[in-house]
């Protein structure tokens, strides 16, 4: 509920505080007194469009202040949002300066133009003309008519289930992406291993017969360097061990006249023998020696086997049978992946999940509609719109969506005769005031809001009609904050709170709006002014404490 309006410096208002109370409240005045001016002052706090002509002429800024009660989804949205909800009250503030620049302030933080629209729409509504009505939007009229209907748990049931559709739909297709991606990454695996496996490669080959090919392509110069040696060891005349034998049996003739050359036959005796072995080892390695071009062709063949395809697979060609292993790993672990089967299963059982609650929810609007368009065609006989005809269309949709399987929208004929035209077409912002007016009195659930303002009600209608909407609006106060901007008595004189707007010029020359509140006596002036104009009778006062009285 709004609980206070402060203003300071926009238009012609030098300085304004109203405090406000529950039920419903009527502003009245003269043609030009500002009475427009609250309201407009009212919907730039709650995040309305602006420029600099707002502020008051001389002033260097103008000043919006507005305090309203928190409901529980208000509350929630402040926190979400991070702003203060250490109370029950929001308050918004608006700030413009004379070069059309404005901040905006929720509880005391600074606040961008969309949050304060975000909050301000769950706090209050403004029907009336070039302002923010909530019923121009599509999907407030489908929430209204759900709410209306009793429908919003079944609404909410629907959307579940739609987004569990769409999520089983997002797995499945993931799975089947993923699956054809694994099925390339199989094949492309397997070519792999049918090319491996035919080459057949075996731990540490490539060594291996790298050396025997650098044996076999130097066989000749191995075969004649051993045989060079062999030659200087043991086969020539002047072979080493043939030297180092008469060496020997010349010192150990001479040790046996000086003993002390037995050290040195200790020395040269074990090297005859390691010379005798060197031999020995030449000789065994010469007969083994034996020049293939067979075999060298076949292991340079192999060599280039082994070389093309590490190549191939940009690996060395040491690596390919850590290579095969790997593959053949992963090959397996591509056979461990989600059962496509379950995820279409699921998507199927999730789709007749949604259908089924669809289609409830399709019937059940059907059956309301017919409800919620005869009850509005009847109170718009009442509103002054003989003739006219309030219709709840349903169209169905190419396919459903979170919200069902058709759109629901308003549709209104002002007048006999005319055509059914969409609610946010309506030309006409008095009647679309009333529509709004008769949907909020027929299920007073219609707005999430609590507090509802209505200017330019009364337009196009007078006498009984004008009865029928004060009590319309005094019915509603029963339930919400009801502020009306009139120029009718019968709906002023309707009303728990009256203020009266007017405005005066000062001795400056300089126009100024000033509002108040009115008790009992004031008030039968005010209503007797309503109904008499400028000269007040005794009648105008008895006709006015009289609807005063009813």
């Amino acid at each position: 509920m709004l609980r206070h309006l402060s203003i300071r410096d926009f238009v012609i208002v030098a300085s304004l505080d109203i405090k406000f109370d529950r039920g419903f409240t009527v502003f009245s005045g003269e043609t030009g007194a500002g009475k427009s001016i609250l309201i407009d002052a009212l919907a730039l706090a709650l995040g309305g469009r602006t420029d600099a002509s707002v502020v008051r002429i001389g002033r260097r800024r103008a000043e919006i202040t507005v305090e309203l009660d928190a409901h529980e989804a208000a509350a929630q949205w402040l926190t979400q949002h991070k702003f203060d909800n250490s109370n029950e009250h929001v308050m918004l503030r608006r700030v413009i300066d004379t070069h059309g620049r404005s901040r905006g302030f929720i509880n005391g933080t600074v606040a961008s133009l969309s949050e304060l629209r975000d909050i301000g729409r769950m706090l209050v509504d403004i029907y009336g003309q070039h302002a923010y009505q909530f019923l121009m939007r599509s999907d407030a009229q489908r929430e209204l008519f759900d709410s209306y209907s009793g429908l919003k748990t079944l609404a909410a049931d629907v959307a579940r289930a739609w987004h569990g559709l769409r999520d089983a739909a997002a797995a499945t297709k993931i799975a089947e992406i993923q699956e054809g991606e694994m099925q390339l990454e199989r094949e492309r695996l397997v070519w792999q291993l049918s090319e491996l496996e035919k080459l057949a490669p075996k731990p540490g080959e490539w060594t291996q017969i790298s050396v025997e090919h650098d044996q076999l392509a130097h066989t000749e110069n191995l075969i004649n360097g051993v045989r060079s040696a062999l030659d200087a060891l043991s086969e020539s005349d002047n072979a080493m061990i043939t030297q180092l034998g008469e060496i020997i049996a010349k010192l150990r003739g001479l040790a046996e006249i000086d003993s002390t050359l037995n050290d040195t036959l200790e020395t040269l005796e074990p090297a005859k023998i390691q010379l005798q072995e060197a031999v020995y080892s030449l000789t065994h390695y010469a007969q083994r020696l034996d020049p293939d071009p067979t075999r060298l062709m076949r292991i340079e063949a192999r060599l280039d086997a082994l070389y093309s395809t590490a190549r191939k697979f940009r690996t060395q060609p040491d690596a390919l049978t850590d290579e095969l292993v790997a593959w053949r790993t992963q090959l397996q672990s591509l056979d461990v992946v989600p059962n496509i089967n379950t995820l279409r299963a699921a998507q199927v059982c999730a789709e007749q999940t949604y259908i089924i609650l669809a289609e409830r929810l399709s019937k059940a609007r059907v059956k309301a509609a017919k409800t919620l368009s005869i009850a509005m065609t009847t109170w718009m006989q009442d509103l002054s719109m003989a003739g006219g005809r309030f219709e709840v269309v349903l169209g169905l949709l190419s396919e459903g969506n979170q919200h069902g399987l058709e759109r629901v929208e308003f549709r209104v004929a002002s007048h006999a005769g005319t055509l059914l035209k969409p609610l946010a077409k309506v030309a006409s912002g008095g009647e679309l005031a009333r529509i709004s007016l008769a949907l909020s009195v027929i299920d007073s659930t219609l707005s999430p809001t609590s507090t509802l303002i209505f200017d330019e009600v009364d337009s196009g209608i007078g006498g009984a009609v004008a009865e029928v909407v004060g009590r319309l609006l005094h019915q509603l106060g029963q339930i919400r904050q009801v502020l009306c901007v009139t120029h009718l008595p019968q709906i002023a004189a309707c009303s728990e709170h009256h203020f009266s707007v007017s405005k005066f010029t000062d001795a400056e020359g300089t126009a100024h709006t000033e509002v108040t509140a009115l008790d009992y006596a004031i008030r039968v002036e005010e209503i007797a002014r309503m109904l008499g104009g400028i000269e007040i009778t005794d009648t105008t006062r008895k006709h006015a404490k009289e609807m005063l009285a009813s």
